[in-house]
C-alpha cells in the first residue's frame, strides 16, 4: 500500500472555511472567494504527517535524506441541501465524496457579518445534519470527524453545542494556522494508519500502513518483494532506540528483536526487513 493511495474528502457547506484550511494544509493557494461553487474540481494536497520520531531518527542515523509519511487531503466544494438530488452541483460533489476514505467535516461556529452563511444563521448542529442527512441519503458512510472552525479573530463564537456533535471533533483557526498539526495526526488516526520507521546514512523514512498489519504487509509498503521473500524482521520501538542512542548500542543492550510473519507491526517500530 502507498501513503498516498489514502484520501480524506474535506467536506461543508458553502462559505465555512474549506477552502481556507485546505489552503493552509497544503500552502497551493486554491482560491476561497466568499461564494458558493468557487471549487468545483476537487483539488488535492499531499501533507506531511508531523512527526518528531522521525527527525530524531534522522539526526542520529545523519541521513541525507527524510521522507516523512503523508496524507491526502482533497478539497471539495461546498454541499448544498439537496445535493443528492442533485441540486446546486451535487452529483459531482457526491462522486467526489465517493472516492475519499473518510470525511472531514468543516463547521463555522463564529458570526462574521462580512461572510454570508448560506442558512442566513450560524447554528452548527443544524449545518452538520443538513450534511450528514444528504451524505446518508447519497448511501455514503465513511469516517466522520468533526473540524470547527472556531476563527480565533471573530467573536461570538458558539460552543454550547459540542456536547451534542456525533462523532469525534477538533477545534482549529485555519487563517492563524491554529490546530493543524493535530488535525493532519487527527486525520491519519481517521484512517486507521500508524507509522514505522526505516533508517539509514541514505536516509531516514516513515512507512505508512493500516493498524493490526502483519511484518509481511508493511514490508509491503517498501516493496512487492517484501511481502513475498519475507524471511524475518529486525524491529525495535523508535523510544527505545533513541533511549539507545544508536543501532549498534542497542544491538550490544539485546534491544533489537528478531520477528516472524506473524509480527503485528506497532506504530513507532523502526524495522529492517531480512529477504
Amino acid at each position: 500500500m502507498s501513503s498516498s493511495s489514502l484520501s480524506i474528502g474535506i467536506v461543508g457547506l458553502p462559505n465555512v472555511g474549506k477552502s481556507t484550511l485546505f489552503n493552509a494544509l497544503t500552502k497551493k493557494g486554491v482560491p476561497a472567494e466568499n461564494y458558493p461553487f468557487c471549487t468545483i474540481d476537487p483539488s488535492v494536497g499531499i501533507v506531511p504527517v508531523p512527526d518528531e520520531r522521525l527527525t530524531k531518527l534522522a539526526e542520529m542515523s545523519k541521513s541525507k535524506k527524510v521522507i516523512p509519511a503523508v496524507v491526502e487531503f482533497v478539497d471539495i466544494a461546498g454541499l448544498v441541501k439537496g445535493a443528492s438530488e442533485g441540486a446546486g452541483l451535487g452529483n459531482k460533489f457526491l462522486s467526489h465524496i465517493r472516492e475519499v476514505d473518510a470525511i472531514i467535516e468543516v463547521v463555522r461556529i463564529f458570526e462574521d457579518k462580512t461572510i454570508t452563511h448560506v442558512h442566513d444563521k450560524v447554528d452548527p448542529l443544524f449545518d452538520i445534519e443538513v450534511i450528514n442527512m444528504e451524505l446518508e441519503l447519497a448511501g455514503i458512510k465513511k469516517p466522520t470527524l468533526y473540524v470547527l472552525n472556531t476563527s480565533v479573530a471573530a467573536e461570538n463564537v458558539k460552543k454550547d453545542f459540542v456536547s451534542k456533535l456525533p462523532g469525534p471533533y477538533i477545534e482549529i483557526d485555519p487563517i492563524f494556522g491554529a490546530g493543524l498539526d493535530n488535525l493532519i495526526k487527527a486525520s491519519y488516526d481517521l484512517l486507521n494508519l500508524i507509522t514505522f520507521f526505516t533508517m539509514g546514512e541514505d536516509e531516514s523514512r516513515a512507512w505508512t500502513i493500516r493498524r493490526d498489519s502483519t511484518a509481511p504487509v508493511a514490508g509491503r509498503a517498501i516493496h512487492e518483494d517484501f511481502k513475498n521473500k519475507f524471511i524475518r524482521a529486525e524491529v525495535i520501538s523508535c523510544d527505545k532506540l533513541l533511549e539507545a542512542g544508536s543501532y549498534t548500542k542497542a544491538r550490544s543492550q539485546g534491544s533489537i528483536r528478531t520477528e516472524g510473519k506473524e509480527y503485528i507491526v506497532k506504530d513507532g517500530d523502526v524495522i529492517e526487513f531480512l529477504i
